[in-house]
């Protein structure tokens, strides 16, 4: 019998923490969105309609990229204290490729790395 291949990410819009839980100690892995303050700031004074379309296509890449990650896991918790979990959730299910994977989401605060880590290793210690 093989191992479940277990995966916490906590994530915001900007940036997800990607921590394996097979892995002792947790190691974290970080994915940062391209759409930052500062291409808000420069899109926003040239084109309200440009900067919707810019972050609309730069979520999409961010969302793409923790995608090609879940995928090769069984078990994933998306934590986090914004509604980015909740839309890349949505956008993962749309997709077949998922199906198979057991994907759970949860509230979350800002979180220290330590306790990121905690929050795994308590959310997996109980399946």
């Amino acid at each position: 019998m093989t191992t479940a291949k277990q995966i916490g990410i906590w994530m915001d819009h900007s940036i997800a923490n990607i921590m394996e839980f097979n892995l002792d100690p947790i190691v974290t892995t970080t994915i940062e969105s391209k759409f930052t303050h500062e291409v808000k700031s420069e899109s926003f004074g040239k084109s309200e309609n440009l900067m919707h379309n810019k972050e609309q296509h730069q979520q999409s890449e961010y969302y793409r990229k923790l995608g090609e990650i879940i995928k090769n896991y069984d078990n994933v918790i998306l934590f986090g204290p914004t509604d980015a979990k909740v839309e890349l959730f949505n956008t993962l299910r749309k997709d077949h490729v998922f199906d198979k994977i057991n994907i759970d989401v949860k509230q979350a605060d800002k979180m220290t790395e330590n306790q990121q880590h905690a929050f795994v290793k308590e959310h997996f210690s109980k399946n």
